[in-house]
Order: structure tokens, then sequence, then C-alpha cells
């Protein structure tokens, strides 16, 4: 059973605490929407340590409820947080980051997010929401994965 996962890039999770725009109300309301006699429905959110102490490091602070903080919260309390461990990261980078792959990753600057590359592909559905186009080149043009990248909530089929 796949679950309904979703990579939230700290770029657009910081857009969480004061949404205006209809479609993070939609999407943050389908994050906090649970159902615990039907997990296949649920949202889950696919994270890493390095991901949480961004979210931290941006919102932390915000007394908001719709931070990505309080609903990290509550996805962790109802058991919905996927957390890919740093080992987890580690293996996938020494399995499929090559020689050319480090060096392209190195020529477009995506260093302080290659950490973020594996716990995307690790993850069911591949379904990522970021503003960071190179971060999205590497992603859809990886070698052996298909991975669906928005700019915005309504680009990806994150809700199906």
């Amino acid at each position: 059973m796949l679950k309904k996962d979703i990579f939230i890039d700290n770029n657009i999770a910081k857009n969480f605490c004061n949404p205006i725009d209809p479609e993070y109300k939609q999407l943050i309301k389908w994050l906090r929407k649970f159902n615990a006699d039907s997990e296949i429905n649920n949202a889950y959110l696919v994270v890493s340590n390095k991901l949480l102490m961004e979210y931290i490091a941006t919102s932390g602070n915000s007394p908001s409820s719709n931070s990505i903080v309080a609903i990290i919260d509550d996805l962790t309390k109802q058991g919905r947080l996927i957390k890919i461990s740093n080992n987890q990261i580690k293996d996938f980078q020494q399995k499929y980051f090559t020689r050319k792959l480090k060096r392209q990753l190195a020529e477009i600057r995506i260093k302080k997010d290659e950490d973020h590359v594996p716990v995307v592909l690790l993850s069911d559905r591949k379904y990522v929401l970021t503003l960071d186009e190179n971060f999205t080149k590497v992603l859809v043009s990886f070698p052996g994965f298909t991975v669906t990248v928005g700019k915005k909530p309504t680009d990806i089929p994150y809700s199906k």
C-alpha cells in the first residue's frame, strides 16, 4: 500500500504560517485531516533531520497553528511523519551518487539540498513541492526514478 506522502521543501513550508492562497489552505487542510480508521486516506509528510531543522529555523517561533512545526507535531502524534534516517540517506548516496552525478550537483550548486534528494527518492509517491529550480532539475532528471514536482499545491495530485 502506497502512503499518500509528500515532501514539502522549506521554501514552501514557510508560507504555511499565514496562508492567504486558497491552494495552501487546501494543502494544510489535507495534511491536518486524520482518520484513525482509514490509514490509506491520510496524508503523510516525508522528512529528514536536516529538513526538520530547516523548518524549525524558519517557522519554529510562529504562534500560528498552521505553521509547519505545529503540523509536524500533529503528524508525529498520529504516526504520519515518515522520517528518512541519516543512515538511509548515506546508503542511498553511496549506491546512486556516482562521481558524474556528484560533479553535476556541484556544478548547479545544490550542495545544501543534496541530502534532500534521497529523502524524496525514498518516499512512496515521490511528490515534491519546491520553488528551487536546481533541486527540481536534479529530481526530475535523476536516473531510474520518476518524480512529480510542483511549485504550488495544484501542480501535483497530492490528495489523490
